[in-house]
């Protein structure tokens, strides 16, 4: 019995700084640096796909967004993202060419970018310049997978979230999961 009883103490002491951590994000230090889920593609649900088939454009690619379940589930009861929410765009090249199935048809290729969103509804890290709008921004390349590129969320990220400013910066209509 005494044993028993050393053990569970032992075991609870263990997991006190464990359920005293703040809860946030796991993929968010002390300083709001965000860095990318490493397991995103199997431990994440998958919202939806874009494909970016211009030439020119500068985010020509296969679009892939993946999100955790506990929040697409917050999402689909609230229409909200929750706290600590985290959304991973991952860019593919975009490879093309004649299948049986039509002329032309495109699938995504080798990863070029991942761009992570991390949801923060009470404003941590004020002055942080990736940390706007409601969400701290980072933007990894596949030769760079470890280290933001991204500087600034005014720099970097805005411009292309604009247009979603009524759906909290994100293009909801092309993940038919956030759909009840």
């Amino acid at each position: 019995m005494k044993t028993k009883l050393a053990i569970a103490a032992i075991a609870s002491t263990l997991a006190m700084p464990l359920l005293a951590a703040d809860p946030f994000s796991p993929y968010v230090d002390d300083k709001g640096q965000i860095s990318l889920p490493k397991n995103f593609r199997s431990d994440f649900v998958h919202l939806g796909s874009w494909a970016v088939t211009d030439d020119k454009s500068a985010a020509r690619g296969f679009h892939d967004v993946y999100t955790e379940r506990k929040s697409l589930d917050h999402y689909r009861k609230t229409g909200r993202f929750p706290d600590g929410a985290t959304l991973v765009k991952e860019i593919r090249q975009l490879e093309t060419g004649p299948l049986t199935t039509g002329n032309p048809v495109h699938w995504a290729g080798k990863p070029a970018v991942w761009f992570v969103m991390i949801k923060d509804w009470k404003g941590r890290f004020p002055g942080n310049p990736l940390w706007e709008d409601g969400w701290g921004w980072a933007m990894y390349k596949a030769d760079k997978p470890l280290e933001n590129a991204a500087a600034s969320y005014k720099a970097d990220c805005q411009a292309c979230h604009v247009p979603a400013t009524r759906t909290d910066r994100v293009f909801t209509q092309g993940y038919p999961l956030l759909k009840h």
